[in-house]
């Protein structure tokens, strides 16, 4: 009687997970998942780009697969992204709130916050208090210039020699982001600095590794001693250390004459008494984790990968720095607005994020509603994956899809020019709030460097290896860097 029962009870649930497996009406094709497990064998899950390519050609733009019980959509190419992220753009606006990296954040995250009035409430807020405090002004520029005088003075310490620039550009830009959120900055040897950035590399890596994978297919695994476990440890520690942080900030500020992102957080807090609203000062720690690691981690990702294509194509950086050298001439430094007259430092820049496609999957999306794309229907709450990757990489989009070459942002005059498919930092109301901030720190970064340094692949160090390590964020892997000083 007893095995009669075990029997049935697990018929039932292989129906049961058989039934939840099945594809609805007219949802976009891909390969047959395997019950409870869904697609990991379709995928290498250290690196999946490869084989997210090869369905996409077997499947179509917008193909389908499983993790664990779990229907994704995987939306591939210009065309189909545009549709989704910003046609319709609301309909694909919402984000998933059960996957490893929710609950890693305890669910308080500002960039994983579902769609809806809480979030618009906090981006209006960050968008309003970035401009305040310099996003896009003059004493934004001085600030990252003011941290560029930390790198190049480092540089120079290295001038004739051979360096490894692996965590230099983290701790520039960590800095950056700090001096906008706490009003101040760390010393490049500090431990605690060190320490972060070591936090923030490993979870970038854990994120979207196959560990990750694993606890979104099989959530009840969440509890075991399994690597993933080392992303809550990670979290954590960070969150201790921005409590201390925001604890000191409260006992020095005057509140009404904010100083930083920080300040002004807590004077709406105040502001807003109990009115039920979302600012509290626990959602202000996660906001701090949110805009501290993507404000770091893909823009020193950015510059690691600029640097290494730039020492390996000495014939470009020579024209960068001779475009440079001509702009900036008698002028103490560079301005934001030099760009306008640098089109094919412009270009180069440009290149260098499109080939590095920093954020291969964006951040995950989900439906707010039922909906279509490109002909298919999704249902409302449906996982979105947008390959961000297949869009900087097209064919059809850019003259040279699978190569570095600054050409694919310069018309046949040389003038720049930004094409459509260019999109990064994603598109539409989910697209990073911090786009601007990035842009300037890059241009201000590599102009200000090339000016001063030449970079050189060392001899001895092989043939290098463009392959980026897998992650949340793309980093290249380790390398060392040649520094000599120009004549100029």
């Amino acid at each position: 009687m007893l095995g009669s029962f075990i029997l049935l009870w697990i018929g039932v649930c292989l129906l049961f997970v058989i039934f939840k497996n099945k594809r609805p009406e007219n949802f976009p094709p891909g390969p047959k998942p395997i019950p409870i497990f869904g697609n990991p064998l379709q995928l290498n899950l250290g690196n999946p780009m490869k084989d997210l390519e090869k369905l996409s050609k077997c499947y179509g733009k917008v193909f389908s697969l499983y993790i664990g019980g779990r229907p994704a959509v995987i939306v591939n190419g210009f065309e189909a992204m545009k549709e989704a992220l910003v046609t319709k753009a609301v309909d694909f606006a919402g984000r998933p709130q059960d996957l490893m990296v929710n609950h890693a954040l305890q669910g308080k995250s500002f960039i994983l916050s579902d769609y809806g009035s809480e979030w618009r409430e906090q981006r209006r807020f960050a968008l309003m208090t970035l401009r305040n405090f310099g996003l896009g002004k003059q004493c934004m520029e001085e600030r990252i210039l003011e941290e560029i005088s930390h790198v190049t003075a480092s540089l120079e310490k290295s001038a004739g020699k051979t360096m490894d620039p692996q965590t230099m550009f983290h701790k520039s830009a960590f800095n950056i982001v700090f001096l906008v959120l706490f009003g101040s900055r760390y010393d490049y040897e500090d431990k605690i600095l060190e320490y972060i950035i070591h936090l923030f590399t490993e979870n970038a890596k854990i994120a979207n590794g196959p560990w990750a994978m694993l606890y979104d297919m099989l959530p009840i695994m969440k509890h075991l001693p399994l690597p993933f476990q080392k992303a809550f440890e990670n979290s954590e520690s960070f969150k201790k250390i921005l409590i201390n942080l925001v604890n000191e900030h409260k006992n020095t500020r005057d509140p009404g004459k904010p100083r930083d992102f920080t300040d002004s957080y807590l004077d709406e807090i105040d502001k807003r008494g109990n009115d039920g609203s979302s600012f509290n000062e626990d959602q202000l720690i996660f906001y701090i984790m949110d805009l501290q690691f993507a404000g770091t981690d893909t823009t020193s990702n950015t510059l690691l990968t600029a640097f290494l294509y730039l020492m390996t194509n000495p014939k470009i950086q020579e024209r960068c720095q001779q475009e440079i050298d001509m702009v900036l001439d008698g002028k103490e430094h560079a301005s934001f607005e030099d760009r306008h007259r640098m089109p094919y430092t412009q270009a180069v820049i440009h290149e260098v994020q499109r080939i590095a496609s920093i954020v291969p999957l964006s951040v995950f999306h989900r439906t707010t509603r039922d909906t279509e794309l490109m002909g298919y229907s999704i249902p409302k709450g449906t996982l979105i994956i947008p390959n961000l990757t297949s869009v900087l990489h097209e064919e059809g989009q850019w003259k040279f899809p699978h190569d570095f070459n600054p050409l694919n942002f310069l018309n046949q005059q040389g003038e720049f020019e930004k094409p459509e498919a260019f999109m990064p930092f994603s598109a539409g109301p989910r697209m990073c709030l911090g786009e601007g901030l990035a842009r300037m720190e890059l241009f201000l970064v590599i102009v200000t460097l090339l000016r001063r340094f030449r970079f050189v692949w060392p001899e001895g160090a092989g043939e290098p290896d463009y392959t980026p390590v897998f992650g949340i964020t793309m980093s290249p892997k380790p390398f060392k860097m040649g520094v000599t000083l120009r004549s100029n």
